[in-house]
């Protein structure tokens, strides 16, 4: 009787420590870059920036370099390819360079990527500006993840490996829902500030008539 083959493998491991690897250097810039007494609100705001950049240029920024100008992540030989393999065994898209998704890709790098990197510096300097670019992303974000998966739910999800608990709860569910109910919080965050500060201005204009 033979061994069935194992879902956890050293590559499933190597990419969850580095998403991990990535949080803990968000954090610890989070601590570098902002105040001891800074909102609990914005440290985490950081963090998550911080994190989502990193993921952005490092993760996704590899998968560009696999799936362009001929190249396929099936096929790719490096440490970052056989991370992009393990996460294509789950959604089969990511393998062969689906142009829907290298396309969205392009644009979650060197769009939301930098985007990230700008209202980082925004929050270092406390700029209140940085509400309606945090809008900006998080809607960016939202849609880029409504895109990944609509085409595929409205054709029976041919692509996707639902089978077991890793790729259905751990690598299509969890890792693409973060990226939808976080930024829903920012932009209810964002909201609150730039509604507040509107309203307040209304309200002292009303007392000097």
């Amino acid at each position: 009787m033979s061994d069935a083959p194992s879902i956890f493998t050293k590559t499933s491991a190597f990419s969850l420590g580095g998403v991990l690897a990535l949080g803990t250097i968000a954090y610890l810039s989070s601590k570098a870059f902002l105040p001891k007494n800074a909102k609990w609100q914005d440290r985490f705001t950081f963090i998550w920036l911080a994190f989502d950049a990193l993921i952005h240029f490092i993760f996704e920024g590899s998968f560009l370099w696999s799936s362009t100008f001929g190249r396929q992540v099936n096929t790719e030989t490096h440490m970052f390819g056989a991370m992009w393999r393990e996460y294509a065994a789950a959604d089969f898209r990511w393998g062969v360079s689906d142009p829907t998704i290298v396309s969205l890709e392009i644009l979650t790098v060197f769009g939301a990527g930098f985007l990230c990197c700008y209202i980082l510096k925004q929050l270092a300097s406390d700029d209140p500006a940085r509400h309606y670019w945090l809008i900006v992303l998080s809607t960016a974000e939202i849609y880029g993840g409504w895109m990944t998966f609509c085409p595929e739910w409205l054709t029976g999800s041919p692509n996707l490996n639902t089978s077991n608990f890793l790729y259905l709860w751990v690598y299509l569910f969890l890792m693409n829902t973060i990226w939808v109910v976080i930024p829903l919080w920012l932009m209810y965050d964002s909201y609150t500030h730039i509604a507040g500060a509107l309203r307040s201005t209304a309200t002292s204009k009303v007392k000097t008539i």
